[in-house]
């Protein structure tokens, strides 16, 4: 099963800049520990950071495009990863190893591969 890992928090650049540089080694390493356990449980299909949020465009329904995300929230995406494992239990225990500075969604896809 195909699962949407949805990585975000408030303005993820800068908490990341923050961080104390032992703070940062931790964290990639927790990306790395990430990785590591999805290739030993199933499959990483994809995932990069994303560019900030007022980079974005936002196109509506009747067609008009406006700059940045449509959703009126402090907390924005600031990546993903595309995982195939085989219970959502998985996809919550790979999601734990991410770094604790960012929330996590988990969306299972509906498995329509578009390409």
């Amino acid at each position: 099963m195909r699962y949407l890992l949805l990585i975000g928090g408030p303005d993820h650049e800068a908490r990341l800049d923050a961080l104390s540089e032992e703070q940062k080694q931790t964290a990639y390493a927790d990306f790395s520990a990430f990785a590591k356990a999805v290739a030993e449980r199933g499959e990483l299909i994809d995932g990069d950071a994303l560019q900030p949020a007022t980079t974005s465009l936002t196109v509506h329904e009747d067609g008009a495009v406006t700059d940045g995300p449509f959703a009126e929230s402090v907390e924005q995406l600031g990546g993903y990863y595309v995982i195939d494992v085989p219970t959502i239990d998985d996809a919550v225990a790979l999601a734990k190893l991410l770094p604790k500075y960012f929330a996590v969604e988990i969306r299972p896809t509906k498995g329509m591969q578009i390409r």
